[in-house]
C-alpha cells in the first residue's frame, strides 16, 4: 500500500477546501460547494472535471452508474457532503468510486458546521472490479 500516493496533490486540495469553506461557511447546498471547489480547483491551474460518470460493472453488465463530484488532474476524486456530520456510509460511496475507476486516491468533504474530511487509498492491485474488465 502507498500510504502518501499524491499526497502533495491531495495536500493541496484540502488546502483549497478550508479556504472555500472559511470563505462560505457552513449552510449551503451541496452544489454550491461543488461549483466553488470547481472554480477555485481551475483557478489555481488543475485540470478538474465535474460529475465524472463512474459505470458500475457486474459479470461485464453496467448494473449502475453514479457521478463522482470532482476528479481532480485525472488522480484524486472528491466527493463533497453539506451534512451535520460524515457518516459510514459516506465513506463506503467514496471507497466504492475507487473501487469502480482506476483512481487511486479519494477525498470526502463535509461542509457542515463543523468541517472535516477523510481521505481515502484504494490502490489498483487491491480493485476486483478493474481486473474483470481488463
Amino acid at each position: 500500500m502507498k500510504p502518501f500516493l499524491h499526497k502533495e496533490l491531495t495536500n493541496r486540495i484540502i488546502g483549497i477546501y478550508y479556504e472555500v469553506y472559511t470563505d462560505l461557511g457552513f449552510g449551503f447546498l451541496e452544489k454550491v460547494y461543488q461549483n466553488d471547489m470547481f472554480y477555485e480547483l481551475q483557478r489555481q491551474g488543475y485540470e478538474v472535471e465535474a460529475q465524472k460518470p463512474i459505470k458500475v460493472f457486474h459479470k461485464g453488465v453496467i448494473v449502475g452508474e453514479y457521478f463522482a463530484d470532482i476528479l481532480v488532474e485525472n488522480q484524486v476524486l472528491l466527493e463533497l457532503k453539506a451534512a451535520d456530520k460524515l457518516a459510514l456510509e459516506h465513506e463506503y460511496q467514496l471507497i466504492n468510486y475507487l473501487k469502480a475507476t482506476n483512481v487511486e486516491v479519494g477525498l470526502l468533504f463535509n461542509f457542515g458546521a463543523n468541517p472535516e474530511f477523510k481521505r481515502k487509498i484504494m490502490t489498483n492491485d487491491k480493485k476486483p472490479l478493474l481486473k474483470l474488465l481488463s
